[in-house]
């Protein structure tokens, strides 16, 4: 436990965790503001914004920025800035494609979601943005430099906050201002982002036809599993918008957000063991992956523990934090903290998946769960209301779990069962 503690994972965890408590303290500090400020129907249009960002940005960037981790480990037989500058032409690509589908699409799409059609140009922008920023951010973190990592998203979310804060509380804009914020700071760490690229060298106008395709090989048969995930995530904002209201949307989306902290921690670690991982995996030590094996049931019982702890406290947190209207907010947040401590213990096991490049296969886990999903939210929103949409996703994330680990066992022989393997060994 002491070198568990001492190691450079735990180290860098640390980092990331610190430097993600800040930046997702920031937005959630902005709660009782935006609450006080802004109606719930207000918030539920803003939570359907985010609800298409995510839905439309696996198009826009195929998914491709997980394929620049991954090979920055092969550097020695790849050209990282001409790989990332052919990355940057798909974007440009994939871009223009979705753009013209989306708009044709866009006053369906605006009927299903509550979301006013007329701003649908700023979903494609902010997609946009943020496969840039999500290049940068990937590149901090495979080369372990967690502070960069964590400046750059600190300064984007104060931008952010500011500029919303000035929009909704000083010009009186409500959500117009809330998105018009979110989009102009995406826009502008964008910039700041290619600016970054570039001086450092991690851009080579070279075009490369393999690696378009190897890029294109991871990425694509992700999308799939991007568009699953945003199922599992994101579905219940659709049904309890068209089930039950956009004001039970927003009122969702509030305890959501205090949920969702404990993803926060857990994608926080996700950034720090991925490289640590993939180091000890290229040894190919039995030892070191009983250690791996070892570290990731510590994990799932501290994010057990943590998602159990921070349920407890929030009806008491929320009763005098959000304000009369949004009160209620503390039924969702158990159901969802539980949720993102499942997909914390997934990423634990879904990274062996992605060391294999066999990403493909995911795919159909993926499908399968956000496909349950749907009839899920469907059930459990027509049994108990809009806590059924956080019951739903609770379910969902735990059966992604435990179907991704059985498949990355098979994938990759990893020494689970720790005492059986030693009795047998003897």
């Amino acid at each position: 436990m002491k070198n568990l503690i001492r190691s450079s994972l735990i180290q860098s965890a640390g980092i990331y965790t610190t430097t993600t408590m800040i930046n997702s303290a920031i937005p959630f500090l902005l709660i009782p503001v935006l609450t006080r400020y802004m109606s719930p129907s207000d918030y539920g249009i803003v939570a359907m914004f985010g609800v298409l960002v995510s839905f439309i940005s696996p198009f826009t960037g195929l998914s491709i920025h997980g394929a620049v981790a991954r090979q920055y480990y092969e550097r020695e037989q790849v050209h990282m800035p001409t790989y990332i500058t052919n990355c940057l032409l798909i974007l440009l690509v994939s871009s223009a494609l979705t753009s013209v589908i989306f708009f044709i699409s866009s006053k369906p799409i605006s009927k299903l979601s509550a979301f006013p059609e007329s701003w649908m140009w700023i979903v494609i922008a902010v997609s946009i943005a943020g496969f840039i920023n999500s290049i940068v951010l990937v590149l901090w973190q495979v080369q372990i430099k967690p502070y960069d990592f964590g400046r750059y998203q600190i300064a984007q979310t104060i931008l952010n906050i500011g500029l919303s804060v000035w929009l909704v509380v000083g010009l009186g804009m409500a959500w117009q201002g809330r998105i018009q914020g979110q989009f102009i700071a995406a826009v502008v760490f964008a910039c700041i982002g290619l600016i970054v690229l570039k001086k450092n060298g991690w851009i080579k106008f070279r075009f490369n036809k393999e690696y378009i395709k190897n890029a294109l090989r991871f990425g694509v048969p992700l999308i799939p599993h991007a568009i699953g995930g945003v199922m599992m995530t994101m579905t219940d904002r659709f049904f309890i918008t068209n089930m039950v209201g956009l004001s039970a949307t927003g009122l969702y989306s509030v305890g959501y957000a205090f949920g969702r902290i404990i993803g926060f921690v857990e994608q926080s670690f996700n950034q720090a063991y991925i490289p640590w991982l993939y180091e000890r995996l290229k040894r190919n030590d039995d030892n070191v992956k009983i250690k791996v094996v070892k570290v990731t049931y510590v994990y799932f019982f501290f994010i057990l523990l943590l998602a159990l702890s921070l349920s407890l406290m929030a009806p008491w947190f929320l009763s005098f934090f959000v304000g009369k209207r949004f009160a209620g907010a503390h039924v969702f947040v158990f159901w969802i903290a539980m949720g993102y401590a499942f997909s914390g213990m997934y990423k634990m096991v879904v990274n062996y998946i992605f060391y294999v490049e066999k990403t493909y296969i995911l795919a159909w886990i993926t499908f399968f769960c956000a496909s349950l999903n749907i009839p899920f939210n469907y059930m459990f929103i027509k049994m108990n209301g809009s806590v059924g949409a956080s019951q739903a996703a609770c379910l969902t994330f735990f059966l992604s779990f435990i179907l991704t680990w059985i498949l990355s066992s098979r994938l990759y022989k990893m020494p689970w069962l720790l005492s059986w393997e030693r009795s047998n060994a003897g």
